[in-house]
């Protein structure tokens, strides 16, 4: 990662968001046209591989992707366009730990999986358990889960997607339902994260087509799942990114070995490269804007509430907002605390982001528009 920052210095900042249990840096890759800076409206994703240390497959191709973008960006149109419009932060290692001690080869173990305190970091993230009332459940978050949690409260990502093996397959929230068992538990943008997950996975060699891996009977239609249709889980990284923040993240089962042998590496390239390109470029949709005050002053944390959708969305200390959105008709509604709520009919096109921008007045202020099962015990930073 720092041979690529120094190759492509242009583009590529490296930096880390702290450390592992046993001290090792967890290193992101930042990959922009203005390194360093946020744009104003232009939207950040992130990548995160191997948090379970032993599912290798998401961290190498995330290396990959790095290197692919530094060689290509200057000659690239597809890969100069995404970098130029959009700000990149990939993770290749969520779980350094877990990594030392996976063995190559392992198709369905568990050595490496937990982090050095034998956690399993995919179980441990604050999520809510009650999607009714929106409690949130206590619960020791270690020191990588701390560090992403600070991290998706810096940053305002609008999509992201954490990278595992075991399976191949896409998967999107909720991961958890009340009954903690196999039923299908949407979100109030099924449609979207359905959306997200078809395109990495009809961009895919072989995802969509949903076949079996070896010895499995599990076979997944158009090669996506709702995360707890398909076995649920407590805790999980997706579901808080979706509750407690504004991003929309899924899960990709990448290789049905969980830690393949090194000479199979083109080949998962070859199988992934074009779908890691095209869920990238999946961020500009829906509508983005700047919310103000009639004054021109930017408004931060009002909240951006679609009709239908029980979803909030909270503009940035910048007053930009980003809401995932497919194509058709919304009533949109940016509210704020001191100011007049203000409603917009929004057509949705699908080829591109719309801008839509929201001029609050002051008035009265209602009662802003809440979710609970997205509500965060504490706002991030970014919010204010």
């Amino acid at each position: 990662m720092q041979n690529q920052a120094n190759r492509c210095p242009s583009i590529m900042r490296l930096y880390d968001i702290g450390t592992s249990v046993e001290g090792r840096k967890l290193y992101v890759m930042e990959i922009s046209d203005n390194p360093g800076q946020h744009e104003s409206l232009e939207p950040e994703l992130k990548y995160v591989g191997n948090m379970h240390g032993n599912e290798v497959t998401g961290r190498e191709l995330l290396l990959f992707l790095i290197e692919y973008i530094c060689t290509n960006y200057p000659s690239d149109t597809r890969v100069k366009n995404l970098v130029d419009s959009t700000r990149l932060h990939i993770m290749p290692t969520m779980n350094p730990d877990g990594w030392e001690r996976a063995q190559e080869g392992d198709s369905s173990g568990v050595t490496g999986r937990y982090n050095a305190r034998g956690i399993d970091l995919n179980r441990n993230f604050p999520v809510s358990t009650n999607y009714v009332r929106g409690l949130i459940q206590p619960r020791a978050a270690e020191v990588e889960t701390t560090a992403v949690i600070n991290w998706i409260a810096s940053y305002p990502f609008v999509i992201s997607a954490n990278l595992h093996g075991g399976a191949l397959v896409a998967n999107y929230p909720y991961d958890d339902n009340l009954q903690h068992s196999a039923v299908y538990s949407p979100t109030s943008d099924d449609d979207i994260f359905k959306d997200l997950s078809k395109a990495y996975s009809f961009a895919h060699a072989s995802m969509s087509k949903g076949r079996r891996c070896p010895g499995s009977s599990e076979s997944f239609q158009d090669g996506i799942t709702n995360g707890a249709d398909w076995y649920p889980l407590t805790g999980g990284m997706q579901d808080y990114n979706y509750q407690q923040s504004n991003c929309f993240e899924i899960t990709l089962e990448l290789s049905c070995t969980k830690y393949p042998v090194g000479s199979q590496l083109s080949g998962f390239w070859q199988d992934n490269k074009n779908a890691l390109l095209t869920y990238m470029e999946q961020v500009h949709q829906g509508i983005k804007g700047i919310v103000t005050d009639n004054q021109g002053s930017r408004v931060s944390g009002a909240s951006i509430s679609v009709q239908g959708r029980g979803k909030v969305i909270k503009s940035t200390t910048d007053g930009e907002y980003w809401r995932l959105l497919l194509p058709g008709t919304y009533s949109v509604t940016a509210s704020a605390s001191g100011f007049s709520s203000t409603t917009k009919s929004v057509t949705v096109s699908s080829s591109g982001v719309s801008r839509v921008d929201f001029t609050m007045t002051p008035g009265s202020g209602g009662p802003q528009p809440t979710d609970p099962p997205t509500q965060a015990p504490t706002q991030p930073a970014w919010w204010f």
